[in-house]
């Protein structure tokens, strides 16, 4: 059974960074989609970056890019979100999702992906 595990959160101060880590254990294939996605009370869940393993193809979206980096981790099925200058508004509970299989590219919508970890808090004050 897969199984997704973040960890790096944590509670900072504007303009400080913050280092996220999430890895999957449990299977023996290389996820083809990871990425990042985060949530505040009352809205939906948004993606924050995606890496399509394979090809290393990152997509970060447009509300954290030059601020947030994705990459992947040493291990197989390991994916890094190196957070800098960071907002209050970037304040959310951010969790770790991932999919196997053969997409023709990796969705940015979190219906899409089946499998997730427990979430980590990232607080952001000013």
């Amino acid at each position: 059974q897969v199984h997704l595990l973040e960890s790096g959160g944590g509670s900072v101060k504007a303009g400080e960074s913050l280092r996220l880590s999430c890895i999957a254990s449990g299977t023996l294939y290389t996820a083809k989609c990871m990425g990042f996605f985060r949530q505040v009370p009352g809205k939906r869940r948004e993606v924050v970056a995606i890496l399509d393993t394979p090809v290393d193809s990152i997509d970060v979206d447009d509300s954290v890019k030059g601020r947030f980096t994705a990459s992947r981790g040493n291990a197989r099925n390991t994916i890094i979100l190196q957070m800098d200058s960071l907002k209050p508004d970037d304040s959310a509970l951010y969790y770790c999702a991932a999919l196997w299989g053969s997409v023709p590219r990796c969705p940015t919508e979190a219906d899409e992906y089946p499998h997730w970890g427990q979430g980590t808090q990232v607080t952001v004050y000013s």
